[in-house]
Order: C-alpha cells, then structure tokens, then sequence
C-alpha cells in the first residue's frame, strides 16, 4: 500500500544518507571525506550543544572557491557555509516542505527530529517522490 501524495511526510521522501564535517575542514578535506554526493548538501557539525548547524552545497563550492579561483586547500568550510541552518520538521506534509522552500528561497534542507538532523530533503526528492 503507498502513501497518497498529500500525505507524505518530510521524512517519506528524505536522503537518509548524508554527511556532517567539521566546519574546521578545508573544502579540499570536507570533499574528501563526502561519502554521498547525490545530496549534493554537506552538513556542517555542531561545536557544542547549544551551537546550531550549517549547510554548503557543491553550488556554493562552485560559486564561492571556484568561480573565484580560490584554493579549495585554503578555504575553510565555515568561511563559506549558511549557518543557522533552517531546517524541516521530520513530520511536515511535502506540501508545505515545498512551499516553505519557496518562501525562503532554499533548495535543500535537513530533516531534523529530535534536534537532531535525521535526513536532507530537496526539491528534487518532494517532486519525484510525490509526482510518481
């Protein structure tokens, strides 16, 4: 039996593989240690508990060390990482997974239950997931 498209929840159609560094890794060491690209995200740890966490994506990569020829061996992470974080309740309706990434102007997310990150969603994953 499947879920019907409007009820699938955030944690229905999530990456459950995804990859947290350290925000002290260089970009060349953060690359090196990405065991799952199709995410296309890395999430960058908490230094403690009431620290929060980042996000880069391989497109801020490209936009911010690359394009400015920058030295993927001299930029750090959290030079270059959004942080905080907004992430996505692992129980929201896609729905409003997708609608929320519209108003923000986002294209991943981490799945988070818990206050802990449980998964990464993207459009990507909303719209094959729901549109099958």
């Amino acid at each position: 039996m499947s879920i019907a498209p409007e009820d699938l929840r955030a944690r229905d159609v999530m990456k459950t593989g995804f990859d947290i560094i350290d925000g002290k890794d260089t970009v060349r060491q953060a690359l090196a240690r990405m065991e799952h690209p199709e995410t296309s995200v890395l999430i960058i740890d908490r230094r403690h508990p009431d620290d929060e966490y980042g996000i880069v994506l391989l497109a801020d990569i490209a936009r911010q060390v690359l394009a400015r020829n920058r030295s993927p061996d001299r930029v750090n992470v959290y030079e270059i990482m959004s942080k905080p974080v907004l992430g996505v309740p692992a129980n929201m309706a896609v729905r409003h997974c997708a609608r929320m990434f519209d108003r923000f102007g986002i294209g991943h997310a981490p799945v988070v239950e818990d206050g802990e990150i449980i998964g990464v969603l993207s459009y990507a994953d909303m719209v094959l997931s729901s549109c099958r």
